[in-house]
């Protein structure tokens, strides 16, 4: 029998990946390398290296969506050469886009859902800023319009996730951020004369507050502002930071009144990648009426092929995320958003019981009325150690909580989040309750007096 030598230099598919002389040298970090790698090796070996990444599913402090169906896999998959910007070349990925806005527009009672103006975005950090742009832009007109000063344009909020903050410095715009008093966890409608003037664009009304998970009371926000105007002649419009509120109210949440319905607000912008459920990123930003978006911020775009009116602050980006978020609508209905979100809330409510009988915490906000999640602090007690290495500890079984210090006045105040996304099911959850009780019992059993456990999650 004749007896065949391989050369171990041979790169071709018929070597195990693991005998290439790839899988023999440590992955090129900051260079380009000089050869070539079989396509399977270098898959394999990229893929080993992303096993060190969390895994997602366990990742309860992102509002991200990290479970999707094989047919959104398969849809993003088919759409990975489709480039969202190019409306001539890929006409019906635009009209679903089209159809998405128009969906969106009826599910927050737009007046006019058929003749509304919205687009989507990266995501909603994206669709919030292009919201403050149109609020600056209707402001400057209307201020030269009366021949005032223009200088100083100010948007007030309550505690607000780091986009508008972003927002406010690469646009030029003060924000006055309401700061936190008392037990509040939110912006309160009768503390906004005390930042409220002629030079404010708008204001930011969040249903869904990302420290907590509360809504804000958007309604009883507009019947303030609806009274400052009758005694300051102040008509300030609300943005609707609906994020990830955006598509669980609709759902689960009906008699809340906090959308298009009230008057004064004037857009929302929500993530289709967050309670969406589509995969990341897209964002939706959606207008009350075409007159809330000024002409002068759309641009026109021919080298393309055809006049592409574009209003975004990228450019070139994927369609895939948004074609998924139309499969989610056909797919779900709004019975099927319902059952999912219904079946998030009452986990999160489940969750909040349960924690609430463990004895070392005090409950922040028990997932009743916001979104589907849970926010707690310890108690005044002397526990001997902090939340921050109780978030350590569980991390050791591959769970990734949130611990953080609430914002402005009650920053002394750490508080831990436990988000309940699409996949969290209940059962996932009474292991993360098993092995929250178990690390309980170390620490209490082992306490920390010098804990140097630090912040391991940020508001980013």
């Amino acid at each position: 029998m004749p007896i065949h030598h391989v050369d171990l230099g041979d790169q071709s598919t018929l070597l195990d990946i693991y005998a290439t002389k790839a899988s023999q040298d440590s992955l090129p970090k900051y260079r380009l390398p000089q050869g070539r790698t079989e396509p399977s090796a270098a898959y394999a070996l990229i893929r080993d290296e992303l096993l060190l990444d969390g895994n997602a599913r366990q990742n309860l402090a992102t509002f991200c969506t990290t479970w999707v169906e094989d047919e959104v896999r398969q849809l993003m998959a088919d759409a990975i050469d489709k480039n969202m910007i190019d409306k001539d070349e890929y006409p019906q990925t635009a009209e679903l886009e089209n159809r998405c806005v128009h969906i969106l527009a009826d599910l927050w009672h737009a007046q006019k859902s058929w003749d509304t103006v919205g687009c989507s975005t990266t995501g909603s950090s994206e669709a919030a800023m292009l919201g403050g742009l149109a609020f600056k832009w209707k402001w400057r007109a209307r201020r030269e319009a009366e021949g005032k000063d223009i200088t100083k344009p100010n948007i007030v909020t309550g505690p607000v996730q780091i986009c508008w903050h972003k927002f406010a410095r690469y646009f030029d715009v003060e924000i006055r951020e309401v700061p936190l008093e008392g037990n509040a966890l939110g912006l309160r409608p009768e503390n906004l004369r005390k930042y409220c003037d002629e030079n404010t664009i708008g204001v930011v009304a969040t249903l869904g507050v990302t420290f907590t998970g509360i809504y804000e009371p958007v309604e009883a926000i507009a019947r303030e502002l609806d009274s400052i105007q009758r005694d300051l002649g102040l008509d300030i419009p609300i943005h609707v930071d609906a994020a990830s509120g955006g598509f669980i109210a609709p759902f689960i949440q009906r008699d809340l009144v906090w959308d298009f319905q009230i008057k004064r607000v004037r857009s929302i912008n929500a993530s289709g990648h967050k309670y969406g459920l589509a995969p990341l990123g897209v964002g939706w930003a959606i207008w009350a009426s075409k007159d809330d978006l000024p002409e002068e911020l759309i641009f026109h775009v021919d080298y393309l092929g055809g006049d592409l009116p574009t209003f975004a602050l990228n450019f070139s980006r994927p369609g895939g995320e948004i074609i998924a978020q139309y499969y989610n609508f056909l797919r779900l209905g709004r019975d099927g958003y319902t059952a999912v979100q219904q079946a998030c809330s009452d986990t999160a409510q489940w969750l909040g019981t349960e924690l609430a009988k463990l004895g070392p915490f005090e409950m922040v906000y028990d997932g009743h009325g916001g979104l589907p999640a849970v926010a707690y602090k310890l108690t005044d007690a002397d526990h001997g150690y902090t939340l921050y290495d109780l978030s350590e500890r569980v991390r050791m079984r591959g769970w990734q909580i949130a611990s953080y210090p609430l914002p402005s006045k009650r920053n002394n105040t750490v508080v831990q989040r436990i988000l309940i996304r699409h996949g969290v099911s209940r059962d996932l959850a009474k292991l993360l309750l098993d092995d929250m009780k178990r690390a309980i019992e170390h620490l209490t059993a082992n306490p920390i007096p010098n804990s140097t456990a630090k912040v391991g999650f940020h508001h980013g």
